[in-house]
């Protein structure tokens, strides 16, 4: 695979702040990660090639079971904590999470918006400023999800694009190719080199703001909001601005900082900041999670994980995100793909033409059913499975897949193929648990 300087065309408009030292990319199982947790992880270097965020040193100085993912050396779990210990302990409590494999975008120019709008269903000329929300990018013609994506307005022209690393490779291709065809004026840049940290539980609040240097009332930012903060340190000084974006991947409260490795040096500043963090709130209200608590808390909070969930060739309307499209969009169209999920987007019963699959939750009696789990009905195959973990909040075994249409109302029971025997699944509401969100209050 060819290196970030190679696979992204050098021109006027594109300034990407990228290395050729990007690595290939591939799904190796979860055996790697112990614990038979179905989190697969997307390396296809060897141990000696994998990158290193900018907390490496400081995870494996912490009792950090390194495993490779998204072509990164990343911590499953903490010597500290079980796995399930560590999911438990975030939903009560707080935990802190390296995602610096996250890759981190910038798009500005008078024209961000608008190319934006050609890529995703989204509304973004009429985003508010510092408001983030989740959206997809798709292929043109088929409407498939390239990857999935927090993106956040920051500016009035400018706009900070979040996508997965394990979609590295093939993100920047099809950024710099629909850059390619779009034209326009506005440029991309990719924050190499940068950190990003996910802080998240119902404690994640109180512990950010006692090591806030700005002022800066976090009651008041909203789910979906962002803003600039500084840290205090515990030798007095203060972080440089880091970008703060409330929400996350476990369903719980909490915020996501970025550490932008274009404008500082990240790799020196990013474990500074988790140190006063930790320091501050102490053992009791937070500590360090890796890759395996990570997944089983998105899969209770019906998050998907790119590559298993989502892929390209699953459009938005069958994987349950027609929410992302807001009417003025589907009014309009003009985003890649319109011309099929415009139409998905009423069921065949209206005279549309819906979609021959959807994307459900399961609870599974018996054994845990995995990825590639098949799903039966009256002994006919009616889809697959595409995540599932014991779920350590509920006690239960839980799964995600796509069905048939038709059968994807809450309490239908079908078959799950576990190792050649049939267990029970029943078809149930997602997300499994609540989300706790810190929403604004409702007129």
């Amino acid at each position: 695979m060819r290196g970030f300087n190679m696979a992204t065309r050098v021109s006027p408009r594109i300034q990407a702040a990228l290395s050729a030292t990007a690595r290939p990319t591939s799904f190796v199982s979860a055996s790697a990660l112990k614990l038979s947790q179905q989190l697969r992880c997307a390396s296809g270097a060897s141990s000696g090639d994998l990158k290193k965020t900018p907390l490496y040193d400081f995870h494996a100085a912490n009792g950090g079971k390194m495993v490779p993912f998204a072509g990164y050396s990343l911590p499953v779990q903490y010597e500290s904590l079980t796995i399930t210990k560590s999911h438990k302990f975030t939903r009560s409590n707080a935990s802190l999470f390296d995602v610096s494999h996250m890759v981190q975008h910038i798009f500005k120019g008078p024209d961000a918006a608008a190319f934006l709008e050609k890529i995703t269903p989204s509304d973004w000329k009429n985003q508010g400023l510092m408001q983030s929300k989740l959206t997809t990018f798709l292929w043109p013609g088929t409407g498939g999800i390239v990857d999935d994506s927090v993106v956040t307005r920051l500016g009035e022209d400018e706009y900070y694009v979040v996508t997965n690393g394990a979609c590295l490779d093939k993100d920047v291709k099809y950024f710099d190719e629909e850059l390619g065809k779009f034209g326009g004026n506005l440029e991309w840049t990719v924050l190499e080199k940068s950190g990003l940290v996910a802080l998240q539980g119902p404690q994640a609040a109180e512990v950010l703001n006692e090591v806030l240097a700005t002022d800066i009332n976090l009651n008041e930012l909203y789910f979906g909001n962002a803003a600039y903060v500084e840290l205090k340190l515990p030798d007095g000084s203060k972080t440089h601005p880091i970008l703060i974006s409330r929400g996350g991947y476990t369903g719980e409260d909490g915020f996501e900082l970025s550490f932008n490795g274009k404008l500082y040096p990240a790799f020196e500043t990013t474990t500074p900041a988790i140190e006063a963090l930790l320091a501050k709130a102490g053992p009791e209200r937070l500590q360090l999670a890796g890759l395996g608590a990570r997944d089983s808390l998105r899969l209770e909070a019906g998050m998907c994980l790119y590559g298993h969930d989502l892929d390209d060739t699953t459009t938005p309307v069958e994987a349950g995100l027609s929410w992302i499209i807001p009417p003025a969009r589907r009014q309009a169209g003009g985003f890649h793909g319109a011309e099929v999920i415009i139409p998905q987007l009423t069921p065949k019963s209206k005279g549309g033409a819906g979609v021959s699959r959807r994307r459900v939750g399961f609870l599974v009696e018996g054994a845990p059913a995995r990825e590639g789990v098949e799903i039966e009905k009256d002994g006919e195959k009616v889809g697959v499975l595409t995540s599932g973990v014991p779920s350590p909040s509920l006690g239960k075994n839980i799964a995600m897949g796509y069905v048939r249409d038709g059968l994807q109302k809450v309490g239908t029971e079908v078959d799950l193929l576990v190792r050649g025997k049939k267990r029970k699944g029943i078809v149930t509401k997602m997300p499994f648990l609540p989300a706790k969100y810190h929403k604004a209050p409702t007129a």
